[in-house]
């Protein structure tokens, strides 16, 4: 699409494009600053769009399998976007020992989508987690950083009955 029609038709490519723009220009071009960026790109869309990707390997010029692998090693960034209420359960030895997988199954359950997934609406998105540090609480799911502790089946039911 040329850029004049994209100017007619309020483009989100472009709109998307002078963000990131926007974003990379506080930082020298040295790869050093992959990850600042990221963290950056993160925390503004809540994930690492492609066009992001794509952007940031012209500015840094490295590879964008190296930009992926950099994604995908390090948990804090996402590739696909969360919903409006990210949703968290720990499965780490001691939530896990106290029953935080019969929680994650039924979250699975209710909102009919897998870990890592968002819903249709775009309202919920699950993932799992090793240790929120909240062992003495055990089990624990969080929603958007909130921690929910000695978390029950019904607890969580209540929880999205107030969130749906």
């Amino acid at each position: 699409m040329k850029e004049e029609e994209c100017k007619n038709c309020n483009c989100i490519e472009q709109k998307l494009e002078k963000e990131i723009q926007e974003i990379l220009e506080p930082f020298t071009n040295v790869k050093d600053n992959l990850i600042p960026i990221l963290n950056e790109v993160q925390v503004k869309y809540g994930y690492i769009p492609q066009i992001a990707q794509r952007k940031i390997s012209e500015y840094l010029a490295i590879p964008m399998a190296e930009i992926y692998g950099v994604i995908t090693f390090y948990s804090r960034f996402t590739l696909k976007p969360k919903g409006k209420y990210a949703i968290s359960v720990c499965l780490g030895t001691a939530c896990f020992v106290k029953g935080s997988e019969k929680i994650m199954d039924r979250l699975k359950q209710r909102l009919q989508i897998g870990e890592g997934e968002t819903t249709k609406d775009g309202k919920f998105s699950i993932d799992s987690t090793r240790c929120v540090g909240a062992c003495g609480i055990a089990p624990v799911f969080t929603i958007n950083g909130e921690v929910y502790g000695k978390a029950t089946v019904k607890m969580l039911d209540e929880v999205l009955d107030k969130l749906s």
